[in-house]
């Protein structure tokens, strides 16, 4: 079985900063990233500054996440909220494509920027969600397309 270990190059599509349409609660969103950090909050004012001009890069959705004061059931929901995001990123009929075209292969985000929960650290393993959840959607699409 092929594995992608990486989400960068030919397989950008698979990260969470590439950029794509994801609409939540009425607002549209420029990543998965910037949809995920704002998902942290139920304050929809505090949400504005993750899809309103001037849009922060991926990178400064991430750290102004971190800053957010948590929803309370945020650790229970968390991957819940990942998986409807990236089902609504792969509903895109061309972005679906392309994670069908991966076809079995074992997704893996690897990373050396220590994230263990959604990926995996080249350091120190990890549990690898992200990939998890991107094989489950792959699956669950080409269950229901039989």
């Amino acid at each position: 079985m092929k594995t992608i270990d990486s989400f960068t190059g030919d397989y950008w599509f698979l990260s969470n900063f590439y950029y794509c349409q994801i609409k939540m609660d009425n607002a549209i969103y420029p990543s998965t990233e910037h949809a995920f950090q704002a998902a942290k909050t139920l304050d929809l004012g505090a949400r504005k500054p993750f899809y309103k001009h001037p849009l922060p890069t991926q990178g400064e959705a991430k750290r102004m996440g971190r800053k957010l004061k948590l929803r309370q059931d945020w650790e229970s929901v968390k991957l819940q909220v990942m998986e409807d995001l990236l089902i609504c990123k792969f509903a895109d009929p061309v972005l679906k494509q392309k994670l069908l075209d991966t076809d079995d292969a074992k997704l893996v985000e690897g990373n050396n920027w220590g994230d263990s929960f959604y990926g995996v650290d080249i350091r120190k393993g990890g549990q690898n969600h992200l990939g998890r959840l991107l094989m489950k959607i792959r699956e669950s699409m080409v269950n229901n397309a039989t």
